[in-house]
């Protein structure tokens, strides 16, 4: 029998059903494709940013980052974060490969979902969710694993506490704060149609190109299914929010 999933909504992360919840997502293809979705941008917008003066800028990505741990959850956004960083790194390399980067690309995912995912997201919510990013990620993880990469990597000293860091993530927190507020205020209502509507039929679309029917044994499959593939297509990609 087909397992119901779960619409309830938490106060809080710290009960056995919120995370029984959150590692149902993983069986979800639906959430899969999403998170899938969110993986590709991140990559994609990883080294753009908005500028706001000299040697300041709001990195897009973090958008993006807020969006995806909201709907799909912290476990799924921690292995998101882990594919998001390991992608980031081979395609658009920047400089020598140092693991456990890859443990603040996942702190900061895993702070969004904990505030953001299967509850009422309130402004104080998105506030709180982007304050700890900011501090207890960018300044207080990012802080001894600087250390660890200038002493492995570049044989330097590195002094943990960088008062320039600090003051941007400082000055940065209120606009990213009303920006993230906006954006998901924009977000949430595309995402939902995006999960309930276009993503069922990509799985449809995906499931009837999985059936062992691969080039060069695709001119052959039968008309009946290539109007198929063609109705979903079109059907995805003509509708409109109601």
């Amino acid at each position: 029998m087909k397992q119901t999933k779960s619409t309830a909504l938490y106060q809080t992360p710290f009960s056995k059903a919120y995370w029984r919840d959150a590692a149902m997502e993983l069986k979800d293809i639906r959430i899969l494709v999403f998170a899938a979705l969110m993986i590709a941008l991140r990559v994609a917008l990883k080294s753009l940013g908005i500028p706001i003066a000299a040697d300041l800028k709001i990195n897009i990505a973090f958008f993006i980052n807020a969006l995806g741990a909201m709907v799909f959850g912290p476990v799924v956004a921690i292995l998101a974060a882990a594919v998001s960083d390991t992608l980031g790194c081979l395609l658009f390399p920047t400089g020598v490969y140092f693991f456990p980067f890859i443990f603040i690309e996942i702190a900061g995912s895993l702070v969004f979902a904990l505030f953001l995912y299967r509850t009422r997201v309130t402004a104080t919510r998105v506030i709180l969710s982007r304050f700890c990013v900011d501090f207890f990620v960018n300044i207080v993880l990012n802080a001894p694993i600087m250390a660890w990469y200038y002493q492995v990597v570049l044989n330097k000293s590195y002094a943990f506490f960088q008062l320039p860091r600090i003051l941007k993530n400082l000055a940065l927190f209120p606009l990213e704060s009303v920006l993230l507020i906006l954006f998901l205020m924009v977000m949430i209502p595309l995402a939902r149609e995006v999960v309930m509507v276009l993503l069922p039929h990509l799985q449809k679309v995906v499931r009837l190109l999985s059936m062992d029917l691969y080039p060069p044994f695709c001119s052959s499959l039968p008309p009946a299914v290539w109007r198929d593939i063609l109705s979903t297509i079109t059907t995805t990609t003509t509708r409109r929010p109601g």
